[in-house]
């Protein structure tokens, strides 16, 4: 397995960018936001300079914060699967929220990107909070975060042993005998949980990874337990980067607590980002958003406004203070984007993409999960 490459890189594409006024900028492509070029255009760009991993937000929610906020989203999985064929080494990776959806269909969606991908699928888990977004389904209730979390752990367990319902060698393909597979490597999974009851197996062969990266946002202590149980990458917020060193190291030492090595994770920060020629500019950027918000912008972690060198120089800080890498967030997009990978990725990695083609989880330096099934009777 290659040695992965630090830091790593990530960015979080969504919609015009992460604030909700960023669509009224002029440079916004704001009328091409519901269309596959749009997309596949933003993740071929990234692929080409070289990012890591894309996230692809998603969620049950309509902005309801401003008449002027963007409205409406596609979904994150389809977008990931037209941009497979745009794309030839980034990671993959949708939000796929689990409280309305049944995990069966998550299981199959993101193991057919990982097929689709040759490799290059992960998962973000994310919960549906408030009764607007359960209205939508009218099946139950809003739930407290703690039992939000604890539905997301059984729904986790449910994809995981899907994902390994089918042994790697399950399919024969024997034309003499007309067995296409093995009968005998596919396993009911009998799962019975407090919200859940799965018998399985999956319909979807073992993907190539075995187990598609899964990502958690640790961003409260129910979401942190869970995501230090259960996720590959981890994703933490933080005000500076001294905050993000310990958050880190807790993080770690709560994955180690369940049993795991924490070396066999990958802790992102959170980096919030204007980007532009110079610090002044950068906030003249912001103060434009603010304005047609009529608000201050609240970041939920860095917040970092100011041209491409000194954020080169950030990130670089973050991994010194012992964290994998950062994911970026544009405030907008697609300048957002525009910057980190003409100016900022070159910075980092000196004009190389890295590697090319191949599993996510062996570019990460994260080991092939065995299979929870092989070898029993």
């Amino acid at each position: 397995m290659p040695e992965p490459r630090f830091p790593l890189v990530a960015v979080d594409l969504y919609g015009t960018g992460i604030h909700p006024q960023s669509w009224r900028r002029p440079d916004s492509r704001a009328e091409d936001l519901f269309t596959a070029g749009y997309w596949t255009g933003l993740l071929g760009q990234a692929d080409a300079a070289g990012v890591d991993l894309a996230f692809l937000g998603d969620s049950f929610a309509i902005a309801t914060t401003g008449h002027a906020d963007q409205r409406g989203h596609l979904d994150a999985v389809a977008i990931a699967a037209r941009a497979v064929a745009a794309t030839e080494r980034i990671g993959l990776v949708p939000t796929v929220t689990v409280t309305h959806t049944e995990p069966f269909h998550v299981s199959k969606a993101i193991a057919s990107l990982d097929h689709a991908s040759l490799g290059r699928a992960g998962w973000q888990v994310d919960v549906s909070a408030g009764q607007a977004q359960a209205n939508l389904f009218g099946r139950k209730d809003a739930q407290d975060a703690e039992s939000l979390w604890a539905e997301a752990a059984d729904a986790i367990e449910v994809v995981s042993l899907l994902w390994d319902s089918w042994e790697g060698d399950a399919e024969i393909r024997d034309a003499a005998t007309g067995r296409f597979i093995d009968r005998d490597k596919l396993h009911y999974i009998d799962f019975e949980g407090t919200h859940f009851t799965v018998k399985g197996p999956s319909i979807t062969p073992r993907s190539p990874q075995g187990q598609s990266l899964v990502v958690i946002g640790a961003r409260d202590e129910h979401s942190t337990r869970i995501a230090a149980a259960r996720a590959d990458v981890i994703r933490i917020g933080a005000p500076t980067v001294d905050v993000a060193r310990q958050r880190a190291a807790q993080v770690r030492t709560a994955a180690e607590e369940t049993g795991r090595d924490p070396d066999s994770i990958r802790i992102l920060l959170d980096v919030e980002v204007v980007i532009a020629e110079s610090a002044h500019a950068a906030e003249h950027d912001l103060a434009q958003l603010e304005n047609w918000s009529g608000s201050r912008y609240e970041p939920e972690s860095v917040l970092y406004r100011g041209d491409a060198p000194g954020l080169a120089r950030l990130i670089t800080d973050v991994t010194a203070a012992d964290v994998d890498g950062v994911t970026l967030r544009p405030l907008a997009l697609p300048s957002g984007l525009d910057a980190i990978t003409e100016h900022v990725l070159p910075l980092l990695r000196s004009g190389d993409p890295g590697p090319g083609s191949g599993l996510l989880r062996e570019r990460l330096g994260l080991g092939r999960p065995a299979n929870h099934f092989a070898g029993q009777d």
